[in-house]
């Protein structure tokens, strides 16, 4: 039986898998890294940044709030006085919880994974509204694409730390670039400010030891793909089924790997039973096949919204690995 790393790379290269690589079996996620203060459920909070995110209690998900009050930035004329970048964590007691756990991870068992969240685009928006950056992506080119550097710089300069720290094999890189229906920017925009963006980025971790970039954007990105494989992304985890999911497959399997499929809309609410998660789930497996493909609730983490979903949809798939492989 293949370790859990070795299927996975038997299932990316186009061998010879010997089951499903199982939604996120093969990341062994290091959270305790000094990412930044995020909001949990019910809670409001101010980060490094500046930015308010609020998360009610009787919502999926925290966003930043974005009245005048609580903006960052106002201006992207001006962004260089409103937009200030907290300090990269470097001390040895920040990183402790971090290190110890990346070293008692079996490396020959799973992938030493970081997880980078917001990424990039989204740090546009949570600065100063979804609205308001994608006004100033036609209004104010040169600014935002400053803006960017600076963002860049900084998420540079926090991977060369989480690097030299726990030396991740894996990153697993959030920044979501649609809806469920289409990109949030064209392709002739998302090639001028975020291709050569994140060729840097991923770049840089490659340079640098990491094997695996996993980038999650659980929406519509047909239209990015190609743009996605020449920044180095290997897999896609979030892929909806609006992207038609087997298409991509054939075409771009060889290249990049699709990790999705079972959209955590249609599963992942406070009705689900056993024979919804099996429906889709078998779906995604016998529609996707073996190779290039992780069956997989488009969320973006290791858990579900709603109590049991995850790890029904983790014994369907351990039941297909058997019927299938």
């Amino acid at each position: 039986m293949l370790t859990k790393r070795q299927n996975l790379m038997e299932t990316i290269k186009g061998g010879n898998p010997d089951r499903f690589v199982n939604q996120y079996e093969f990341m062994n996620l290091i959270m305790e890294a000094p990412l930044g203060e995020m909001a949990g459920p019910g809670q409001t909070i101010k980060n490094g940044w500046g930015i308010t995110f609020s998360w009610p209690a009787d919502q999926l998900g925290g966003f930043p709030v974005h009245d005048d009050e609580h903006k960052v930035l106002k201006d992207i004329t001006d962004w260089k006085n409103q937009v200030k970048a907290p300090a990269v964590a470097t001390s040895d007691e920040a990183w402790a919880a971090a290190v110890a756990h990346a070293n008692a991870v079996d490396r020959n068992e799973e992938f030493v994974t970081a997880f980078v969240a917001p990424g990039v685009f989204e740090m546009t928006h949570h600065l100063m509204s979804m609205e308001d950056a994608l006004m100033a992506l036609y209004e104010e080119p040169e600014d935002m694409h400053d803006l960017i550097d600076y963002l860049v710089d900084y998420e540079l300069a926090y991977a060369k730390e989480l690097i030299n720290r726990i030396h991740p094999d894996c990153i697993f890189h959030h920044d979501d670039w649609g809806s469920q229906r289409s990109s949030f920017v064209s392709p002739e925009m998302f090639a001028e400010f975020f291709l050569p963006t994140y060729k840097k980025i991923y770049g840089f971790y490659k340079e640098n030891g990491v094997e695996l970039i996993v980038h999650h954007s659980d929406s519509y990105g047909v239209n990015l793909v190609p743009f996605m494989i020449e920044m180095g992304i290997d897999i896609w985890q979030g892929v909806m089924t609006t992207n038609n999911v087997p298409e991509l497959i054939e075409k771009y399997g060889q290249q990049m790997t699709f990790m999705g499929a079972i959209d955590s809309g249609v599963v992942d609410f406070p009705g689900w039973t056993p024979e919804i998660v099996a429906e889709y789930t078998e779906k995604a497996c016998k529609e996707c096949g073996k190779l290039y493909f992780i069956p997989n609730l488009t969320q973006g983490l290791n858990f579900s919204s709603f109590p049991g979903v995850y790890e029904e949809t983790t014994a369907v798939i351990d039941r297909l690995s058997k019927e299938m492989f």
